[in-house]
């Protein structure tokens, strides 16, 4: 039923999957790696920064001032970190279910063409249990199809609830800092 050569093509193929597998996972890695490097790189200089301002204060008054202004920049940078990583795992997720999706295309279209080689050659009569198989794998494929639909549903929402959470804490930031610099300056 299966030659060589069709076993040689299987082979290759997954191990071509695989390769795009792990070259997607390493290029993620990278990228995270690459952004914690920039990140800890700017938290140094930040800090570094933040305390020789600090140091110069010249009275409470000025101290407190500087660090509510200190404060909303250093959320912000964080904000943005999560929504970069987020991003990145987001990217990977997709890339990595684009390559699930075309695996199981693949598996179905080699199995519909083994089940219709099947029943060429299957005795008289078995036309029946050859159309019940091919009605539970178009159902399967059916319900496959509506978990991958719902799935991609339920990831555009929760990136859309990230992007109002991140928005919110940043502008919840933004309006709390000038409002304890001056209710501390009064």
């Amino acid at each position: 039923m299966t030659t060589p050569e069709q076993i040689v093509a299987a082979n290759k193929a997954n191990v071509e999957t695989l390769l795009t597998l792990a070259n997607t996972a390493f290029a993620s890695a990278e990228r995270i790696a690459a952004l914690n490097l920039n990140t800890a790189r700017a938290v140094l200089e930040d800090s570094v920064a933040s305390t020789k301002a600090l140091l110069g204060a010249k009275d409470v008054q000025e101290l407190i001032s500087l660090q509510t202004s200190l404060a909303q920049p250093m959320v912000e940078k964080a904000v943005a970190y999560s929504r970069s990583i987020y991003e990145i795992a987001s990217q990977t997720q997709e890339e990595v279910s684009k390559l699930f999706e075309a695996q199981v295309a693949e598996a179905n279209k080699t199995f519909a063409a083994a089940l219709d080689k099947a029943a060429k050659s299957a005795p008289a009569g078995s036309d029946v249990a050859v159309a019940a198989v091919k009605s539970a794998i178009a159902a399967a494929n059916s319900a496959y199809d509506s978990v991958t639909k719902a799935a991609k549903q339920v990831a555009e929402i929760a990136e859309a609830n990230v992007a109002a959470a991140t928005s919110a804490t940043v502008k919840a930031v933004s309006t709390s800092a000038p409002a304890k610099s001056s209710k501390k300056a009064a």
